[in-house]
């Protein structure tokens, strides 16, 4: 059993992967060809955003959303301490803080009851997570970055084709960073990512920045990065987005029934996911708490079932971060799930025959261990 399959999917369209890398092998612009416009077009259409940035990953899209705020040393980016090390990896490298916040023990999502009280005079950006393909509260993010005049940028990176109160997930704050990592629900072959706004002015830096901070050919105004999307890679995607919709659909449909059938076969020994009800989860992972994480795990994988653990150790418990001053106890919600989590294979190829077995697995797993 595969944790994600990505071999399906690609008998699925097959065809139109193969004609738009031909297509670029044939004209031959292999960075930044034509294939990455079309592609910008097709992405800011279907968040209904002026503006798509496509970029070499989701890490320099975080990073090229900062350098366009001008964020730099001494000053403080806010984002939660469960998440992927890239998040809080981008502020560091500009020479920033990160301060971090609780997640709600819910979604895992950054907790808007605890933002407030981590503003400070140097606080820079809130930099919220849409960890495992939901979306986290971003009209009360927003409304408390606005009353202190913060830009909010939302990493997207698992939540691409995820929606908030019926708008989508990279449209929801100044600006989205999102990942095309191949395992994301919507992947290419490689690296990739994209960046989102309404405003011209960011869209223009972002732009020059991907491309060593350049406003015309040699002439550089400001510092930028090597942050360009491959032309075949945007083939890919652009293959991609034309049954994305129908992934969406299926990532949402067997996300509730694995809940469905956890709560039926196992009951409350497995904590499943929360879903707010404004919310759709794309189910980047579909992640469950169990206790005794570590022997759920052996006993699955000696069933033939994969698993994940997204992710074992929250950042400021990171040996690099050790700085901070921040110890165990700092942040009990971020230390708890970290502890418990264990994310299932999750993919919309999945079959109802793969998903009982998944389950079934769980459960014998999880009663072993009592």
């Amino acid at each position: 059993m595969d944790f994600i399959d990505l071999k399906t999917q690609y008998q699925r369209i097959k065809p139109a992967v193969d004609a738009g890398i031909a297509r670029v092998l044939e004209h031959g612009q292999y960075v930044m060809g034509p294939e990455v416009l079309a592609l910008e077009e097709t992405l800011a259409r279907y968040l209904g955003v002026e503006h798509c940035v496509a970029v070499s990953s989701g890490t320099d899209a975080l990073l090229i959303a900062l350098l366009a705020l001008d964020i730099g040393p001494g000053d403080e980016v806010i984002t939660a301490p469960f998440t992927f090390f890239a998040t809080t990896e981008v502020i560091s490298l500009i020479g920033a803080r990160p301060v971090f916040v609780d997640v709600d023990p819910r979604s895992y999502n950054l907790d808007p009851a605890r933002l407030e009280a981590a503003i400070t005079p140097r606080t820079r950006a809130i930099m919220p997570v849409s960890l495992y393909g939901q979306c986290a509260d971003f009209d009360r993010i927003n409304a408390i970055a606005c009353a202190h005049e913060l830009p909010v940028i939302e990493d997207a990176a698992q939540s691409f084709g995820a929606s908030y109160k019926g708008r989508r997930s990279g449209a929801l704050s100044f600006i989205g960073a999102t990942s095309f990592f191949p395992s994301k629900p919507l992947g290419c072959y490689g690296d990739g990512g994209a960046l989102f706004t309404n405003d011209a002015d960011v869209a223009k830096l972002m732009r020059e920045i991907r491309v060593h901070g350049q406003d015309r050919r040699y002439h550089h105004p400001r510092l930028g990065i090597t942050g360009r999307l491959d032309s075949i890679q945007a083939a890919v995607l652009l293959a991609k987005m034309q049954v994305f919709d129908d992934e969406v659909a299926a990532r949402i449909r067997l996300g509730s029934r694995y809940t469905e059938l956890i709560r039926t076969e196992i009951g409350d020994a497995v904590r499943t996911p929360f879903v707010e009800d404004h919310n759709d989860c794309v189910y980047a992972q579909y992640t469950v708490e169990v206790d005794d994480r570590e022997g759920v795990e052996a006993r699955m994988k000696a069933q033939g079932v994969p698993t994940a653990v997204h992710y074992p150790q929250p950042l400021h418990l990171q040996p690099v971060y050790a700085g901070l001053g921040q110890g165990e106890g700092s942040f009990p919600h971020s230390e708890a799930a970290a502890r418990r989590v264990i994310s299932l294979p999750m993919h919309p190829y999945l079959t109802d025959e793969a998903q009982r077995e998944v389950v079934a697995a769980l459960k014998r797993s999880v009663a072993e261990g009592q």
